[in-house]
């Protein structure tokens, strides 16, 4: 089995990223520091390798950027597309995600190709795409 994992790369803030989608999706973050691993590319604190898996299959990385590596978040980068299976999950994962938002792209609501679609980026600067999951058929 073969599967994609978006990694979120941060400078400083791995842990408090990890933390806030373990509070909105479920689980608990999993989290290695520089200084657990003995590594002095990046303070102790910092997180070296971090992730959220849950039972229900989110899963997302992070981890805090090396300081001797350059790092810029950079503009629309990377965005995370989540498909739930239902219009609750949708809604739970919109309402999760929007608390402290800094720009709600496109609002909750029905799109071409889903019943329910929105377009936020996070308080962290992540663009997270979420849309209800419908069958298309090959045409």
């Amino acid at each position: 089995m073969t599967t994609t994992t978006t990694h979120l790369n941060f400078r400083g803030q791995a842990r408090e990223a990890l933390a806030f989608y373990a509070e909105v999706f479920g689980g608990e973050p999993t989290i290695v520091t520089y200084g657990q691993a003995h590594d002095d590319q990046g303070p102790s604190e910092h997180v070296l390798w971090g992730e959220v898996r849950t039972p229900g299959g989110f899963h997302v990385m992070a981890y805090d950027v090396q300081t001797t590596r350059d790092f810029d978040p950079g503009t629309n980068a990377v965005y995370v597309s989540l498909r739930c299976d239902s219009a609750e999950e949708v809604t739970a994962a919109c309402e999760g995600l929007s608390a402290g938002a800094r720009h709600v792209r496109t609002p909750l609501g029905p799109s071409a190709f889903s019943p329910l679609y929105a377009m936020l980026t996070d308080r962290f600067g992540v663009t997270w795409v979420v849309d209800q999951a419908v069958a298309f058929s090959a045409g």
